[in-house]
């Protein structure tokens, strides 16, 4: 049998590096697609020469990380770095197959005509999670090229971030991709002007037409997860065809049996519906475990694929004192791309029952890149949706969230809430409604009503810009000025 020459694979990577050639730029692709927010937190880290790191980006499916990395070769070309000095490879290509790191570098080096030992390069692995012990490859490559800056990409995140721990310890710096937040979806259909920052503080916004961000809102449900979806009226038509096919089924029939060596994907593909159809709601192994059939390990294994895959996220449950359970028994699984929903089963309106539960999951995605330390508290006769806790195990902040005005003018009604912040000593929180901002005083307790649309693009903002949590404490007059009582 004839074996794939060395030529075919040159000619392969001269395809990839469009720029080796003039007019020495990106594929117009690529140059078609607006920049995401993270592009500026990620390209300092691939600017990074006192530090030896390769620099991995993961992230979910279809997020756009195979064209930020276009964006980054772009800018360092503006920036004058010389095109040969740029490589990247698509590893996931069937021609790369039982081509370990090493060989690409070298046929790369043939390919470009550069000299590997001098000089700066950028060298970016696309989808590198295919490749057998990658992760002990490129540390070595690491160790081995001080001059070259390694960037690769990987979609089953935890399982990059796992094998990174366990290999490349001080040789690899994570970055997380995540599906688009809200701020960004506004910014991507340039709809800027349904938002405008708060006088003295310009991290903090207020919606200029609450309806109209609601609609947008109700869309980032629906179809804003995907960079591809939020410009495609067709892919919009059908969401089931793009999200699903070429999203959730390829994790869950080519990316988790390939990694973890799952043969039944049915029983894996019947969980992920069942969690998806339950987004935000408490559920237990003994339930999943007594409605499909499958053993609770089996489960608890499956769930932990899911995870890996950035399919869903697992918010672990406090008591009423905001103390962790010896036993976890109950939690909460959130999708990470509310989307996801709509694809599966139907799009929702914005009256639709699902839409408290899309609400939450819309808040939870928001935080879900950075390590935010989120919990719910639930205990014999109350509940609070979302409960930062902090370092010694006390609460930081909680929040309830609704998708409804009738609390502004009934704030007493969140009787568990407001237990919550007594046993606590919370002295502010705050509550998300459909279209009402307010502050409200009950029990000494200073409660903080802001539009649900408005906090998820402010939380999106903040994270980005300012690189910090969300401090409940600096928004309460600021973001709910207009009403008080």
């Amino acid at each position: 049998m004839k074996t794939i020459p060395r030529e075919q694979v040159i000619k392969r990577l001269q395809v990839e590096n469009l720029w080796w050639t003039p007019p020495h730029d990106i594929h117009e692709l690529y140059r078609h697609f607006r920049r995401r927010a993270y592009f500026d937190l990620l390209y300092p880290l691939v600017q990074q020469s006192d530090v030896r790191r390769a620099v991995l980006l993961m992230g979910p499916r279809r997020v756009g990380k195979t064209v930020l990395l276009h964006h980054i070769i772009q800018q360092l070309l503006f920036e004058g770095v010389s095109s040969a000095d740029l490589c990247y490879v698509s590893v996931d290509h069937p021609i790369y197959n039982n081509r370990g790191l090493h060989e690409l570098l070298e046929i790369y080096a043939e390919a470009a005509g550069v000299d590997l030992g001098s000089g700066r390069r950028y060298v970016f692995f696309d989808e590198i999670q295919y490749l057998r012990d990658w992760e002990v490859h490129l540390k070595t490559l690491v160790d081995s090229y001080p001059n070259v800056q390694f960037i690769a990409s990987g979609s089953a995140a935890a399982a990059l971030r796992l094998k990174s721990n366990e290999s490349g310890a001080g040789r690899f710096t994570d970055f997380l991709l995540p599906p688009l937040t809200f701020h960004e979806y506004i910014h991507l259909r340039d709809l800027d002007h349904l938002v405008e920052p708060v006088e003295d503080d310009p991290l903090f916004f207020r919606a200029t037409d609450i309806a109209a961000l609601n609609d947008a809102f109700v869309h980032y449900l629906n179809f804003g997860g995907y960079p591809e979806v939020v410009f495609s009226e067709a892919i919009q038509a059908d969401p089931a065809r793009f999200i699903r096919s070429d999203i959730i089924d390829k994790v869950l029939l080519r990316d988790l049996p390939s990694l973890y060596g799952i043969q039944e994907v049915q029983e894996l593909n019947y969980l992920f519906t069942s969690l998806a159809y339950n987004t935000a709601n408490e559920i237990s192994l003994e339930q999943l475990s007594q409605s499909s059939g499958v053993a609770k390990n089996t489960i608890k294994r499956y769930i932990e694929y899911l995870e890996a895959a950035f399919l869903i996220k697992v918010v672990h449950r406090i008591d009423r004192s905001a103390k962790r359970f010896q036993r976890a028994n109950f939690f909460k699984v959130y999708l990470t791309n509310p989307s996801m929903r709509s694809a599966l089963f139907a799009p929702a309106d914005a009256d639709d029952e699902v839409m408290g539960d899309l609400a939450e999951t819309a808040i939870f995605s928001q935080w879900f890149h950075v390590d935010a330390a989120l919990h719910y508290a639930r205990w014999e006769k109350g509940e609070v949706d979302v409960v930062r806790v902090r370092p010694d195990y006390k609460a930081a902040w909680a929040m309830e969230v609704k998708w409804s005005d009738r609390f502004v003018d009934q704030p007493h009604e969140l009787k568990s809430l407001i237990a919550f912040c007594q046993t606590n000593g919370l002295k502010d929180v705050i509550v998300t409604s459909r279209t009402r901002s307010a502050v409200r005083s009950v029990a000494g307790i200073k409660m903080v009503f802001v539009p649900c649309s408005q906090y998820c693009y402010t939380i999106g903002h903040r994270l980005v810009e300012a690189r910090e949590v969300f401090p409940t404490r600096q928004v309460v007059e600021e973001l709910a000025g207009e009403e008080s009582g």
